[in-house]
């Protein structure tokens, strides 16, 4: 019997059929019977391509799955599970590309379209991270992004250099040629001196942090580190491949990612602009352009990948140029970016992952002993060279300390050079193997470093009083307001139209400058983006319906108070879990005494309910947390009928039980006082024992504060105070709804002071506990007074 024979007959690989196809010269079978296969030993499914590419899925998720179950519990990121799940599958353990090779044929390698799933999730994810990153952030390039960038970048790359030769007679010959020992090392210097944007865009969003000032500038600085990157891609490219290929072919790869870029700044990104100008607003983009989208990124991978260049590197391009944020950035996230994420990215970093073979490095520890400590001294380096400049620009040291190692981080795509360095023999794969570990390391260990060093709310702790109670009487009352809707721009303009004085009783106070704040909620962008309107906003951003309204609205507003009043107007297009930071910036950057949002509560024109909203109510419970100054919370069931004329009068009542939340909506209601419209009404609750008064300082400040108030304003009309004695929670609830039936709106504390009152029975039965005790009974379904309620909380101290 011959050779070929022998191999005919011991085979594993079934017969071929009608359903095949072809891979190079090779024929093989994509599917099969099934359950009907007449062969006599199971394993001959594994001879299909299908059933293969199922079983090797599988192994994947549930190796991920089983990895994640753990290491989540400890803060790790699932892109660890996926490294991991690779290292399980690799030659140490279960090896399935062993157990996958020649299950097609001889000439066919087993995880062939294994390979290719991998290869397109990570051009997939690749393209939707450029789509995501927000432009406006990545390019907001000053002094000292460039100076930082530029720094880590060239001084690790030169120090990484400078031994690229060192010690190369000590090198074995059997372990790797002389000429590939300069090469490894000028791999590793690269790698480590490139800080990628789409890695650390990644970061930054994991860290929930893309809308902080430190975020923002990771991303400014990884933009300018990328575009070096790129030009040192294509020049040692370009070398590289002039000096042991072809001059021709050098310049013609050269020549043909010119032509690419060219392609897509002058006609891929102006073809993208005019489908998001075309698109009606509130209106889909047709599924034509979002797959035409996909496959201009795909081809442009492939294009990329055939004139030597990383296949990421087109779709990369072609993601930066589309328009992120509704419609077509938007489409293309709510449409791939669930599968791309969950199926294929993980394949993709798990098949890389696979070709690790540790046992291999271990065995050839000694021959890469030397680039284990180029590593580490390029570790450093890059640290030292993007700390120093931080505080050479006057950042604060913790603040440096983050982010110098997040300049350090090592994501997807620092796993798809390393593979495509390997590919072409520029890698050993003992080098690949301890670069895969190391990378593992890195994007297990530096994130939990930095969630242990940095709090995004350290930046609003409240040092400064910003409130209206510590307010002095001349100055300008800054406001920030709200809004998630259209209906909640009357709310918003008809409480600040009592806080405001007439014109022409402006003489002693401070004018009251309102921040109106439209929140989007934001699909299809990684990063939030505040806009300002003013005469220079483009004209796509006022063509949408809900700017218009709010702007409208609050232009006619200051004109009607123009000597009273300024307003600025923002839209922010945030995530739902990071609004709450918007907003807090936002306060922050204006020096804010209140912010003022709605309740989420939604009532009919009738005043009666119609239904919560969810997202704005855990917007509100995150902003209470963390607002940098006081906060009120306004849920708004409109005027009686009549009292929208301007001379009708405003009932304002006030509920007093006691503590800074109390003092605090005081304070508010008496800026209200010097309105002719408004009646103020104060009515204090006392629980009828004797408090000790030594021991309760918030006590005795209440007195003063209400001491003050009745020596003020006793004599004046349109103010009343009365106080009542409740002695249990059936009694508050009674008499709050009884003073409730007298008052348009109610200015309520949100927390009290805990020995005024027995609340027993009430906290365990409140609907929105957001709003407290008493101004969650003012805003209930059941109560039928039609009053609206603001619940103010000072502004939190911090120690």
């Amino acid at each position: 019997m011959t050779d070929s024979q022998a191999v005919s007959h011991d085979a594993p690989w079934p017969p071929l059929r009608h359903g095949q196809v072809c891979y190079g010269a090779t024929f093989f079978n994509i599917s099969s019977d099934g359950i009907f296969e007449e062969h006599e030993t199971p394993t001959v499914i594994f001879g299909y391509a299908l059933p293969l590419l199922e079983i090797q899925v599988l192994l994947v998720f549930v190796s991920i799955a089983l990895c994640h179950m753990f290491l989540r519990r400890i803060g790790i990121p699932q892109f660890v599970s996926h490294m991991l799940a690779g290292l399980i599958l690799g030659p140490q353990l279960f090896d399935l590309v062993e157990f996958s090779a020649d299950r097609l044929s001889l000439d066919v390698p087993g995880n062939v379209a294994l390979e290719g799933m991998g290869r397109f999730g990570l051009v997939m994810f690749t393209f939707l991270m450029g789509v995501k990153t927000n432009k406006r952030a990545a390019f907001h390039i000053n002094r000292r992004t460039i100076v930082i960038s530029v720094t880590s970048f060239i001084v690790t790359m030169t120090s990484g250099l400078a031994f690229r030769n060192f010690r190369i007679d000590k090198v074995d010959p059997l372990y790797m040629p002389l000429r590939l020992a300069p090469t490894e090392r000028t791999v590793i210097s690269a790698v480590q001196a490139l800080t990628l944007l789409p890695v650390i865009t990644h970061l930054v969003y994991e860290l929930k942090i893309p809308n902080s000032e430190l975020g923002r500038m990771a991303i400014s600085i990884a933009a300018i580190n990328d575009l070096l990157g790129f030009i040192n891609l294509i020049g040692v490219s370009y070398v590289g491949t002039y000096r042991y290929v072809s001059p021709s072919i050098a310049n013609r790869d050269i020549l043909a990612m010119i032509i690419l870029v060219l392609v897509i700044v002058f006609i891929v990104k102006p073809t993208a602009q005019r489908i998001v100008d075309n698109t009606p607003e509130g209106k889909a983009v047709p599924r034509m352009y979002l797959y035409a989208t996909i496959m201009t990124a795909i081809a442009a991978s492939i294009y990329s990948d055939f004139f030597n260049q990383m296949h990421v590197l087109g779709a990369l391009l072609v993601g930066m140029a589309i328009p992120d944020g509704p419609p077509l950035g938007s489409a293309l996230e709510a449409k791939f970016e669930s599968l791309v994420t969950n199926v294929f990215f993980p394949i993709s970093i798990t098949v890389m992952t696979m070709k690790a073979d540790v046992l291999r490095g271990l065995n050839a520890l000694d021959d890469i002993s030397f680039n284990i400590v180029l590593v580490l001294f390029t570790l450093v380096v890059k640290w030292t060279a993007s700390f120093v400049p931080c505080m050479f620009c006057k950042l604060p040291i913790k603040e440096s300390v983050i982010l110098a190692t997040m300049m350090n981080y090592k994501g997807f795509v620092d796993l798809c050079f390393l593979d495509a360095a390997v590919k072409k023999k520029n890698l050993t794969q003992a080098t690949y193997t301890f670069m895969i570990i190391y990378v593992l390391l890195n994007a297990g260990i530096l994130p939990t470093i930095i969630k242990a060093l940095y709090d995004p709310k350290r930046k609003y702790i409240g040092y400064v009083k910003r409130d209206i109670m510590h307010l002095k009487s001349n100055s300008d009352l800054k406001i920030v307001t709200c809004l998630h809707k259209p209906d909640n721009i009357s709310g918003a303009i008809s409480l600040l139209q009592l806080i405001l004085p007439p014109n022409h009783e402006n003489k002693d106070r401070g004018v009251i400058a309102v921040t109106a704040l439209h929140l989007v909620k934001l699909v299809g962008r990684s990063f939030p983006v505040l806009i300002p309107h003013d005469k220079r906003s483009k004209t796509r951003l006022l063509q949408n319906s809900y700017v218009q309204t709010m702007m409208l609205a609050f232009t006619e507003f200051q004109q009607e108070n123009w000597e009273s009043m300024t307003v600025n107007s923002f839209t922010a297009y945030s995530h739902e879990d990071l609004m709450d930071q918007d907003i807090c910036n936002l306060a922050l950057d204006h020096l804010t005494s209140m912010i003022i949002v709605p309740s989420g509560r939604r009532w009919s024109p009738d005043g009666l309910y119609e239904s919560d909203d969810i997202m704005i109510r855990r917007v509100n419970t995150s902003l209470l947390e963390r607002a940098p100054c006081s906060i009120g919370v306004l849920n708004y069931r409109g005027y009686q009928k009549g009292k929208k004329k301007t001379n009708s009068t405003i009932n304002v009542g006030v509920i007093f039980i006691g503590g800074k939340d109390d003092r605090e909506a005081l304070s508010l209601a008496k800026l209200m006082r010097h309105n002719p419209r408004v009646r103020l009404n104060v009515t204090r609750f006392l629980s009828g024992r004797e408090p000790d008064k030594s021991k309760n300082w918030d006590y005795l400040i209440d007195d003063e504060v209400l001491n003050d108030l009745k020596a003020t304003y006793s004599t004046v009309k349109n103010f009343s105070y009365v106080e009542k004695i409740v002695n249990s929670g059936p009694a508050v609830a009674t008499t709050v709804n009884l003073v409730a039936e007298d008052n348009d709106l109610m200015i309520v504390g949100r927390d009290h002071d805990d020995d005024s009152l027995d609340f027993k029975g009430l906290a365990e039965w409140m609907e929105l506990p957001e709003l407290g005790v008493i101004g969650d009974l003012l805003a209930s379904k059941e109560l039928r007074t039609r009053v609206s309620v603001l619940v103010v909380q000072q502004q939190q101290q911090h120690e």
